[in-house]
């Protein structure tokens, strides 16, 4: 008796499982695409760092990164600044002891960055310190574990 073998007729551009995996394939080269330049720190010059003294406005506490802006005094010539300086994300830094109110609107601080490239006012974080308190914050969980803070 003849064995009854299965033969799949061949896969044409056209047929549905082709699109179906063309449309993945697509998908996935545009979400790795956005994550490797989502994750570049190209912008940032991590050469230089810039210490900022003044008071946050407002904490965007939300992925994919934290954001601080901080009103920078004024100098008796000007008028005060509003820089962007950007952090990990939420989770990184609850990991490291950071909470939704560790740095909050209204706090004097000064933070230390890693200043944009094209010399717009925002950086990457670096640490920032309380300027009523001392407390001392930083976005890394090995200068967290070296300065012994709980937060």
């Amino acid at each position: 008796m003849p064995s009854a073998t299965r033969k799949d007729p061949p896969m044409h551009a056209s047929s549905p499982t082709a699109a179906r995996r063309l449309a993945a394939a697509a998908i996935l080269l545009a979400a790795a695409a956005s994550a490797y330049g989502h994750h570049s720190f190209n912008m940032f010059d991590s050469d230089k760092v810039v210490s900022l003294h003044g008071t946050v406005q407002e904490v965007q506490w939300s992925n994919p990164h934290v954001i601080l802006l901080v009103n920078l005094d004024p100098k008796p010539e000007g008028k005060p600044a509003l820089w962007s300086v950007e952090c990990t994300s939420p989770g990184n830094l609850k990991r490291i002891g950071w909470t939704r109110k560790s740095i909050k609107a209204g706090d004097r601080v000064d933070v230390e960055i890693n200043p944009l490239r094209d010399g717009s006012a925002g950086g990457a974080f670096h640490k920032a310190t309380l300027l009523d308190t001392g407390q001392v914050f930083t976005a890394e969980l090995r200068d967290a574990e070296k300065a012994g803070d709980g937060y």
